[in-house]
C-alpha cells in the first residue's frame, strides 16, 4: 500500500511499515496544506493517510473518502516506537474508507 504521513507522523515509524511505501507531506512539498487540501491531494495517490491530528474527524467531512484514515495518540516518537507492531497491524488491516483511532 502506498501511505502518506501528516506532519507530526514521526518519520522513522516508516520503517515499521515495510513492505508499505511511504512518503510523508513534508517530501512531497505539501508540509503547508491544510488537512482538506492535503486530504484532497492525497486521494487517489495513497491508500492510507497517517496523522496525529485527534480533531480531523471532526474538522474534515470525511463521507465517501476511498483514503483511510489512521489517528496516532501522540507525536512522540518514543512513545509510538513501543507500538510500533500495533500500529504496523493497524495499517495492514486497514480498507478503503475506514477510519481508525488507536488508543494505547
Amino acid at each position: 500500500m502506498r501511505v502518506l504521513f501528516d506532519q507530526g507522523t514521526p518519520a522513522p515509524l516508516r520503517y515499521a511499515l515495510a513492505p508499505h511505501e511511504v512518503s510523508t507531506a513534508f517530501e512531497l512539498g505539501w508540509s503547508k496544506l491544510e488537512n482538506g487540501d492535503l486530504l484532497h491531494a492525497a486521494e487517489g495517490r495513497f491508500e492510507v493517510f497517517i496523522t496525529t491530528d485527534q480533531n480531523l474527524r471532526y474538522q474534515q467531512n470525511l463521507t465517501g473518502r476511498q483514503l483511510a484514515i489512521m489517528v496516532l495518540p501522540t507525536t512522540n516518537w518514543p512513545e509510538i516506537q513501543r507500538h510500533q507492531a500495533e500500529v504496523a497491524a493497524a495499517v495492514n488491516a486497514l480498507r478503503p474508507g475506514d477510519y481508525r483511532e488507536l488508543r494505547w
